[in-house]
């Protein structure tokens, strides 16, 4: 295993140290966990770059570049097309057939193929049965890496065939310390962008392309002066969110825009169309209800933290303590993907006006 290939996934030591032992015997299934956006998907790519190269040591800076650009025959990517991994029906196939198929496929290119999963945890009891066979014993020369936030009851037991890595959530001043290092941005700036990265250095590396941060940020810590208890003040607020939600999402359309650019310069490159497009798309698609989700959660943290600093200089009492609470359980309902206005109304109108 190379040192450079680890040294880019910032504060996951320990999950570096561990699959970098594992490449040379690994073992039939991985299962990631840990927050959005802290290095699971980019530690799957090194990791499936490696093992690759460890059977082929003579194309090993190959495999490590396609693995990296994710165009690697022999490292395969499944995600939800929609909310969920589905097992679906005839008629209605979901992911779970797919990838049940391709696994059971033999390598194109070496001795070796890579089926990376995301979004694991989304797989409901039915499509996660489905899968446990093939997870218990695949091929010999298939290894499957899933990616999960976390781990539902219905899949323990798909957790005890894996060998399992956790995740940690990157902290606020390892975050600025590596933008810092990168030259992406100033000291000061890098302590906004990690505040608002939410763990993820992923999204930190967007937002310091994102000029407009600390206004989204202000309008967050503001709205207590502005709600007086009327459907109309929190309507004009859920608007104006929304708005400033829509414009952060730019930098996200933009980066996709990027994306799509270079894959069809590879597709001209190589006289080929539709390389992999279907898939970039969907996770695309993915990605930005997901930034978006996000957004949802820099807010509230936001907010969050100015009904605190109100209770430490004794300025809200209970109400700020009530709103604190309300605002947790909007953070944990965001993981079941509600409708965002919805959410937003319904949260605001929780919030008592100030005195």
């Amino acid at each position: 295993m190379t040192s450079e290939a680890w040294e880019s996934l910032v504060g996951q030591p320990e999950a570096a140290r561990r699959l970098s032992a594992a490449v040379s015997s690994p073992v039939h299934a991985y299962l990631f966990v840990g927050p959005r956006g802290v290095g699971k998907r980019q530690a799957a790519q090194i990791f499936a770059g490696e093992l690759l190269a460890d059977t082929d040591p003579d194309k090993a800076s190959r495999h490590r570049r396609l693995a990296q650009q994710l165009t690697h025959a022999d490292i395969v990517v499944f995600a939800p097309s929609g909310n969920n991994l589905r097992l679906g029906s005839r008629s209605d196939p979901g992911e779970i057939p797919a990838i049940i198929s391709e696994a059971t496929r033999s390598p194109t290119e070496g001795t070796r193929k890579v089926v990376i999963v995301e979004d694991f945890q989304s797989a409901d009891a039915p499509a996660s049965s489905a899968l446990l066979k093939l997870v218990e014993e695949p091929p010999e020369t298939t290894i499957f890496v899933l990616l999960a936030s976390d781990v539902p009851p219905h899949q323990a037991t798909i957790e005890s065939r894996c060998l399992r890595v956790d995740f940690l959530a990157v902290s606020a001043e390892a975050i600025a310390e590596v933008l810092v290092s990168e030259e992406l941005i100033n000291t000061e700036g890098a302590q906004l962008v990690a505040a608002a990265a939410n763990g993820s250095v992923e999204r930190a590396r967007l937002l310091v392309l994102d000029e407009r941060l600390a206004f989204r940020r202000d309008a967050w810590w503001s709205i207590p002066d502005r709600l007086n208890g009327s459907g109309a003040a929190v309507a004009e607020v859920v608007e104006e969110l929304r708005g400033l939600i829509d414009d952060a999402s730019a930098v996200k359309v933009a980066q996709h825009q990027r994306e799509l650019e270079e894959l069809n310069q590879r597709e001209e490159q190589l006289g080929t169309r539709g390389s992999g497009r279907r898939t970039l798309e969907t996770r695309q698609r993915r990605e930005l209800r997901q930034f978006r989700t996000e957004e949802l959660r820099f807010g509230f943290a936001t907010l969050a933290a100015r009904y605190r600093e109100m209770v430490v200089a004794e300025l809200g009492g209970d109400v700020a303590l009530e709103a604190v609470n309300h605002l947790n359980h909007s953070t944990d309902a965001l993981i079941r993907n509600p409708n965002e206005a919805l959410l937003l109304q319904a949260l605001l109108l929780k919030l008592s006006p100030l005195d």
